[in-house]
């Protein structure tokens, strides 16, 4: 159920990095128009080929922006968790959105914001508009990241990558996880992610029981991973890291 923000008086920092970013007397404007709702495992939040009318603000857990083939596959293009905000191609206009938008980690602090006050926000073209545009132009540099990524290198590589993304938004070392979803998100089998994962659990970096992940040795997970995950880290991290300075 969504409830309101408490007045700037007796209100906590945000837990979204982009909404604690904002200077706050654009904070203090915006909040009469942020519900907190929770994100549920599994719930939609958009659908490809329907317009924008919400966008979200994670506080923690995370999202995934997924494009639909046409059999109903998925493959993961980006995650969104409390560094960013899905939804931000609603600055550019109201079509459609070309991807979907599927929880993969819950949270019960999530800032949801209408599309229209949000573009009206970005058309104020001060510091809302500049954080939501270096936010939109982090976000392409990660998909691309992402794309190269898919493209040369190995699944384990992969799989690692995606874990260390996935470790950093929920903040714990144990999450659920099902090896369907990983096939899907990576694009590759499920007896593959079977493989991989079972060489990642033998080699100690985790373990992995009936749908439950556990991040063992995060500093081994790191290099077993590629550039990538630093390379990705870093563009969205810089957005909020400008900001401040």
């Amino acid at each position: 159920m969504a409830k309101p923000l408490l007045p700037s008086a007796n209100r906590p920092p945000p837990a979204n990095h982009l909404l604690a970013a904002l200077p706050g007397e654009i904070l203090d404007r915006i909040v009469p128009e942020l519900d907190v709702i929770p994100l549920k495992l599994k719930r939609f939040l958009h659908k490809a080929g329907e317009s924008i009318h919400e966008v979200y603000f994670p506080g923690g857990g995370f999202i995934s922006m997924v494009t639909v083939l046409n059999d109903g596959g998925m493959v993961e293009v980006a995650t969104v968790g409390r560094e960013g905000v899905l939804g931000v191609s609603a600055l550019l206009n109201g079509d459609p959105s070309p991807s979907a938008a599927m929880v993969q980690g819950e949270t019960d602090t999530c800032y949801r914001m209408p599309a229209d006050v949000f573009r009206a926000e970005v058309d104020r073209k001060d510091a809302f508009h500049d954080l939501m545009v270096r936010y939109a132009q982090a976000l392409g540099g990660f998909i691309m990241q992402s794309t190269a990524c898919n493209a040369v290198h190995s699944v384990e590589q992969r799989l690692a990558r995606w874990l260390l993304l996935a470790h950093d938004r929920v903040g714990k070392d144990e999450f659920s996880l099902t090896q369907e979803f990983v096939a899907m998100m990576l694009g590759v089998s499920r007896p593959t992610v079977t493989v991989i994962a079972g060489t990642l659990q033998k080699a100690g970096l985790i373990t992995y029981h009936r749908g439950h992940l556990t991040i063992v040795d995060r500093e081994k997970l790191e290099a077993a991973s590629c550039e990538c995950y630093r390379t990705a880290t870093e563009l969205l991290t810089n957005v909020t890291r400008r900001q401040r300075s």
